[in-house]
């Protein structure tokens, strides 16, 4: 079985870049892109008990209407069907955005951008075929 990944990027051209390069690795059945963390979130509750929720979740930090923190605030209160971990992916090396990462249950961890094909196949490996 295939992976459904997520991607919470407000980035256009990195939405594309990431899901081309996702798609490379020949790994996942679909990709899901999200501009911000309330579109993202929105779909979580209405795809709670579904087969459609992701497998994992690509998380960017900055952007508009709800911001990656505000993201995971909202996904802990969600009682989701599975656990879907979150990778934070961001150009951020403020040592403060990688230390906060780590005080949320959900995130699996920090990977700065630009995250390569075999980065992406590392990461997809890992996580258990549901």
């Amino acid at each position: 079985m295939r992976l459904t990944i997520c991607v919470v990027d407000d980035d256009k051209v990195y939405q594309f870049a990431v899901r081309k390069t996702i798609e490379a690795t020949g790994m996942a059945d679909s990709v899901l892109t999200f501009s911000n963390g309330a579109e993202a979130i929105s779909y979580l509750e209405t795809h709670k008990s579904s087969s459609d929720l992701p497998d994992i979740i690509f998380l960017d930090i900055n952007m508009p209407v709800m911001n990656g923190w505000q993201f995971l605030e909202n996904y802990a209160r969600i009682s989701l069907g599975k656990n879907i971990p979150v990778y934070m992916v961001s150009s951020s090396i403020d040592e403060h955005d990688i230390n906060k990462s780590r005080q949320y249950q959900s995130v699996a961890d920090y990977i700065l951008k630009p995250v390569h094909k075999e980065k992406f196949s590392q990461l997809l490996a890992s996580i258990p075929h549901n």
